[in-house]
């Protein structure tokens, strides 16, 4: 069996954002060339509110997709286009920022507030599309259940099963999964040719070749296939030690394109984001509203 390779681990740093959110930035700026369409990572974990409970309010998004996945916890949300829910246990809320949106993610007092949002880039051809968000409640998150593990399935397939939802523009494959202790765990199921990397939110898990080394929570591991252009898919090997260890799986091509990023605002040149900063400045930067 031709394995991928753990060729990047990425631990990141504590951080602060928001009103004052402490949260672990685990990717960005400087990770873009290897994690491409994937440009950020936070990850959370705490037992106390005052780490987050002044979350994160009404801000701007321009050019990319926010996915927020709760393992643990409770976080509200509201936009500029009139929608607003709640994102609990298990669930997700999947954003499309598109021209441009400005929403608010407040999260509430909880036993544990256990996730991550990521940022994956769009397409230039779609960067100016309508916004639109999807909540992926619980009921929609379909779930495989293993001998060692339990695997629910966010967005694409897993073993035959097909999640109920799917990106419209960067089709990425987001998989939750909780492997028992002292277990390995193989994945077989993406191209070669696609960015492949798994971020640990709990508990301890081995990547190298000879699954001896184990890593700690709060870190991104991208895994490289030896032959891109090979037909056949390399498979993803991990061990998990004696805590077990809760990781989510992400997947996707990449889109092989410029980035100039500023701020929330992710572009393909420095003139389109001028041009997105002096729209917030006139109050002509939503192009959508309710």
């Amino acid at each position: 069996m031709n394995k991928r390779k753990a060729t990047q681990i990425v631990r990141g740093q504590d951080a602060v954002d928001g009103a004052g959110v402490r949260l672990r930035r685990v990717l960005g700026a400087n990770n873009i060339p290897d994690f491409d369409p994937f440009l950020m990572l936070d990850g959370f974990d705490s037992t106390d509110p005052d780490d987050y409970i002044k979350g994160f309010p009404w801000h701007p998004h321009r050019g990319i997709e926010t996915i927020t996945y709760l393992v643990k916890g409770k976080m509200e949300h509201g936009d500029s286009l009139g929608n607003k829910g709640t994102i609990n246990d298990l669930e997700c809320q999947w954003m499309t920022a598109g021209s441009g949106i400005v929403h608010q993610e407040m999260p509430k007092a909880s036993e544990r507030m256990l996730g991550c949002q990521l940022w994956v880039n769009l397409p230039a051809k779609d960067k100016m599309t309508i916004p639109s968000y999807g909540d992926i409640t619980q009921d929609k998150i379909v779930v495989a259940t293993e001998e060692n593990a339990v695997v629910r399935i966010v967005s694409g397939s897993y073993k035959g099963k097909n999640g109920l939802f799917e990106g419209k523009y960067v089709k990425v494959k987001y998989i939750d999964v909780d492997l028992a202790p002292d277990s390995t765990w193989t994945y077989t199921e993406t191209p070669n040719d696609e960015t492949l990397f798994i971020y640990l939110l709990d508990g301890t898990l081995a990547v190298d070749e000879s699954l001896s080394d184990f890593e700690n929570k709060s870190c991104a591991v991208l895994f490289t296939s030896a032959d891109r252009d090979a037909a056949a898919n390399e498979a993803v090997v991990v061990r998990s030690g004696n805590q077990g260890a809760r990781f989510v799986l992400l997947a996707a091509k990449p889109l092989h394109e410029p980035v100039a990023w500023g701020g929330p605002i992710v572009m393909n040149t420095r003139q389109e984001l001028e041009l997105a900063f002096d729209e917030l400045d006139k109050g002509t930067f939503i192009k959508h509203k309710v």
